[in-house]
């Protein structure tokens, strides 16, 4: 995750979203935005090189010496976790928080006083007045059989990279993982910046489906296949 919060959001956002960081658009930005497909694709190719390259980068130095297969399922689990924590956690925390104010009606004063203070942010914030006031249990739903599938995804990626990482001749694994996650977020990013149109449901079927085939696809090819060679401990 180190990889993910340090280097792959910023430097996503200086490329492609410079607003985001507080800097002025350029010209790369503003061609990648006029193209919402090669948009999409940054956006699917940044957490596949950075997510994956972070796994291989793990099971190299901190976890060398743990050579278990187990090790792959653990690490897939804590990294799909933390994601879910990061992404639902903090954000219903926040929705929450923002819905209780909208109830007792200090939100309308907080949106008052930006518009005093900040106008370039009240449409922002009446927005999200907006979002949260039509937010449902159905949402909710959508957000949390998305992180189910996706946990199963970084299971299966974590797999991939463990076994490029304890045999040379499967190090194909690991560019196979890229590429992998790279086209489940292209989907997604395709969908994000309207150049596809979907339902959230069918969106999700489409990211489980993808969840499932990794997840299977290396467990049944190289986890269940694993007899002891590469468990022993050096």
């Amino acid at each position: 995750m180190v990889f993910t919060l340090i280097l792959e959001k910023p430097i996503q956002n200086v490329l492609a979203f410079p607003t985001a960081m507080g800097l002025s658009d350029h010209a790369v930005s503003r061609f990648l935005n006029a193209n919402p497909v090669l948009l999409a694709l940054v956006a699917g190719l940044f957490p596949g090189l950075f997510e994956e390259t972070g796994r291989l980068v793990a099971f190299n130095t901190v976890l060398k010496k743990r050579k278990n297969r187990e090790t792959s399922i653990s690490y897939g689990i804590g990294h799909g976790g933390f994601e879910v924590i990061l992404i639902l956690g903090i954000t219903y925390i926040q929705y929450i928080a923002y819905a209780v104010m909208i109830n007792t009606g200090t939100f309308g004063t907080l949106v008052e006083q930006v518009a005093v203070q900040a106008p370039e942010q009240a449409a922002t914030a009446k927005a999200l007045a907006d979002t949260i006031a039509a937010f449902s249990f159905s949402d909710i739903g959508i957000a949390f059989v998305e992180r189910v599938f996706a946990v199963l995804f970084h299971i299966g990626a974590s797999i991939l990279v463990f076994y490029a990482c304890k045999d040379k001749k499967h190090f194909w694994l690991y560019p196979l993982a890229i590429i992998l996650h790279t086209g489940m977020d292209f989907i997604g990013g395709l969908y994000i910046f309207n150049v596809i149109s979907l339902s959230p449901w069918m969106l999700e079927g489409i990211v489980s489906v993808f969840g499932l085939a990794v997840f299977f696809g290396s467990y049944l090819l190289f986890y269940k296949k694993d007899v002891g060679v590469l468990t022993k401990e050096d």
